[in-house]
């Protein structure tokens, strides 16, 4: 069971508590965990990474252990403690200012 921490706006559209978990089928990737989202909750689906190219949303980030996991590529083995659920995958609104 992997779990997943979003950020406030998208915990809403979801209506979930602050945190969600969930099995994913197959090796345990961004990108699986990404497709068991969009998968349980279809509101989401375009609201994390674009409908088309799939690629993450500008101002979202995705941490994982306390490593930044927003550039590494969408097949990226997550870290074993994220697996075991231990440790929440995180996707964090950036922080944007001036």
């Amino acid at each position: 069971m992997i779990r997943v921490v979003l950020p406030y706006h998208l915990r809403n559209l979801a209506m979930i508590g602050s945190e969600m978990q969930l099995e994913v089928s197959g090796d345990a990737t961004i990108a699986s965990v990404l497709d068991s989202i969009e998968q349980y909750y279809p509101m989401l689906t375009g609201t994390i990474r674009d409908h088309t190219t799939k690629k993450r949303r500008p101002f979202l980030r995705f941490y994982a252990c306390g490593e930044d996991l927003s550039l590494a590529e969408p097949g990226t083995r997550l870290p074993d403690k994220v697996i075991n659920g231990e440790e929440p995958f995180l996707v964090i609104g950036a922080v944007a200012g001036g």
